[in-house]
């Protein structure tokens, strides 16, 4: 029994601590990419909605009502959050074959994917790749919103498509 939970263990906290480097950088390097967790939707796509999170106002969130964030570094161009940043902040997969839906008042016109460096789409909004992060574990949670962490700052995005600078 001993051995088995040393066996979970050590890999588990090498993951969390290859996200926690000094490197300023983001990395494109060959590592294995971080688990693509879905935000699966209806049948035909991933939604992507709104909710009002408290001291910032409405952000878009997932369909299990986790908040999206945007990495200043993507400069809403390109996904350059991989690797040990992934790890942390997980970006928000599109299926193959799926499309985004958006909920009222998201605009569908603002939504997008770009190709991931480390394989797949990323679903982006107003240009922006969108991304969870891994301490919010519930609805309305933004944990993340304005640190300086992995390379860049976080924020959330508005359904209008502004990044919402502020702090919590």
């Amino acid at each position: 029994m001993r051995k088995l939970s040393v066996l979970v263990i050590v890999p588990v906290l090498a993951l969390a601590t290859a996200g926690c480097g000094g490197s300023s950088k983001s990395s494109s390097a060959s590592t294995p990419a971080a688990p693509r967790p879905t935000t699966s939707a209806p049948a035909g796509g991933v939604k992507i909605s709104s909710a009002t999170i408290a001291r910032l106002g409405p952000a878009l969130v997932n369909t299990l009502g986790r908040t999206l964030y945007v990495f200043a570094p993507d400069k809403g161009k390109k996904v350059t959050c991989v690797s040990a940043c992934a790890a942390i902040w997980p970006p928000a997969f599109l299926p193959s074959g799926k499309k985004t839906v958006a909920a009222a008042p998201v605009k569908q016109s603002l939504l997008g994917s770009d190709r991931d460096p480390a394989g797949g789409r990323v679903i982006t909004y107003a240009g922006w790749p969108l991304y969870t992060y891994v301490t919010d574990t519930a609805p309305g949670q933004a944990t993340g919103q304005a640190l300086n962490l992995n390379g860049g700052l976080w924020y959330v995005i508005s359904p209008a498509g502004k990044v919402i600078t502020k702090k919590p």
